[in-house]
């Protein structure tokens, strides 16, 4: 059995014997660890005097990905260097597991490219795992815990790098004049889909978008490392989006999920609905 399968059954014995006090010392222990995480996280990030997107800056993409662009209304908006985002959903720890209803708040660097992901699931109002999913400085970490106080998750290593780093190039779609940066390179498929790399740290990593004829975006797919007991093996993913929406004045994907293709069968394991985005605020951090 795996940890995150381990989680699964550890769930219902701490909701029926943890006490009321200990899960708030947690998360409140917790809450303090993330707070400073992100607060050197914007402390870091290069802020650049806010230019405008212009119809030019699009001239060297990919048709479709003009497309795109275009259809998210970013020409003749400011350049993004730090964003803030709310997600709620459900997510299950293997195909056979119960779904959990999430909340989320996303943290992100555009430059140097960085990200802090905190999710709560609460049980009677109470919140029982509290996870936290980063990448910095080329480097990821996945720390899931039971009431802040139990390490559950505590993963790092080159396999992880790989999966936050195509974690950040994949999220790159919820600010996309960031998608403009000389850090992204595009390479032309057809009139419906695009390869676009991050490189970052001396790596890189690349995956493939996927439009329609409006320019909205329909899916992005990638090799990206997964758990699979002990190890890790590289795995198809995806993350088919369903729905746009206005959020910070662009149309942007607001419905999704994210989907691993197993040999066995497609195992969807999160679906996340983006319900604020905020570009370049002040670091003020409100998790739950």
């Amino acid at each position: 059995m795996n940890k995150l399968a381990k989680l699964g059954v550890a769930v219902p014995l701490l909701t029926a014997g943890a006490a009321v006090g200990t899960a708030i010392a947690g998360n409140l222990r917790f809450k303090n660890m993330v707070e400073d995480e992100v607060a050197d996280l914007f402390a870091a990030a290069y802020q650049t005097e806010t230019a405008v997107v212009t119809q030019g800056m699009l001239a060297h993409l990919p048709e479709p990905v003009q497309r795109y662009m275009v259809h998210t209304g970013v020409v003749g908006k400011p350049m993004v260097n730090t964003v803030r985002l709310r997600q709620q959903g459900k997510f299950r720890m293997g195909p056979e597991q119960p779904w959990f209803n999430v909340t989320a708040e996303e943290y992100y660097s555009v430059s140097p490219p960085a990200l802090i992901w905190v999710v709560t699931v609460k049980k009677a109002g109470i919140p029982l795992i509290l996870g936290r999913d980063s990448y910095q400085n080329g480097t990821g970490h996945m720390l899931i815990t039971l009431t802040g106080l139990v390490p559950v998750v505590n993963a790092k290593g080159l396999e992880l790098d790989q999966g936050s780093m195509m974690r950040f190039l994949n999220e790159m779609i919820w600010f996309p004049a960031a998608l403009l940066r000389d850090n992204i390179s595009w390479t032309a498929i057809d009139d419906y889909s695009a390869q676009v790399t991050l490189h970052d740290q001396g790596k890189e990593v690349t995956g493939t978008l996927f439009f329609d004829d409006e320019g909205k975006l329909l899916n992005f797919e990638a090799p990206r490392y997964r758990m699979e007991g002990e190890e890790f093996v590289t795995t198809r993913w995806s993350t088919p989006l369903t729905e746009y929406g206005e959020r910070a004045g662009l149309q942007l994907p607001v419905k999704g999920s994210a989907v691993w293709h197993l040999a066995e069968g497609d195992f969807k394991y999160v679906e996340l609905d983006i319900t604020d985005i905020e570009y370049n605020r002040p670091f003020l951090y409100e998790a739950e």
